[in-house]
């Protein structure tokens, strides 16, 4: 298991990025939440196993159709053992 935070930036807000985020990470099978910054940057934290963590943060770097993804900032972080994926 591992877990990963990503920052996504770009035209990422008022654009529904969190709930087809929600709808990835749980097709995946991943832990984690996705929340909105005040900056207009969005937080994605996943957890789970490499393969599907992987494939999100490749999904995050295009993101939906109604968003343009400018950058995404990845880094590592300690697993927690989250159940479940969830908007906060």
């Amino acid at each position: 298991m591992v877990r990963k935070q990503a920052v996504v930036r770009g035209i990422v807000q008022a654009v529904g990025f969190r709930y087809y985020a929600q709808a990835e990470a749980r097709r995946l099978g991943l832990a984690g939440f996705v929340r909105n910054h005040r900056d207009g940057s969005v937080e994605v934290q996943v957890e789970g196993p490499a393969a599907s963590v992987d494939r999100m943060l490749d999904w995050l770097r295009r993101g939906p159709p109604s968003a343009q993804v400018d950058t995404v900032h990845v880094e590592d972080l300690p697993d927690r053992g989250d159940d479940g994926f969830r908007i906060e």
